[in-house]
């Protein structure tokens, strides 16, 4: 198996360390160290919360609420806006 060193991220899971781990390098480069990122569609943070997930889940269902509101102003159909329910949100 060959590791993309440019998309492979490194993540300590816990409190912070006072001497942080040397940084991982594979081929030459150096991988990046995040405090979150998303696998999988999960939101997933160094202390293992949900906080960050939440947020991005209510970010995204507020932004199609709010584009349902507008084809609801617009005088869309029932029928259209049971249809953009189903689909989108």
């Amino acid at each position: 198996m060959t590791v993309n060193g440019k998309t492979t991220k490194e993540m300590l899971i816990g409190s912070v360390v006072k001497n942080p781990p040397v940084p991982v390098s594979l081929n030459d480069m150096t991988v990046d160290q995040v405090s979150t990122f998303k696998l999988l569609g999960v939101q997933i943070s160094n202390d293992l919360k949900w906080t960050n997930h939440i947020d991005a889940v209510s970010a995204k269902l507020a932004s199609r609420l709010y584009f349902l509101r507008q084809l609801k102003r617009a005088e869309a159909t029932y029928s259209d806006l049971l249809s953009f329910y189903c689909t989108v949100i």
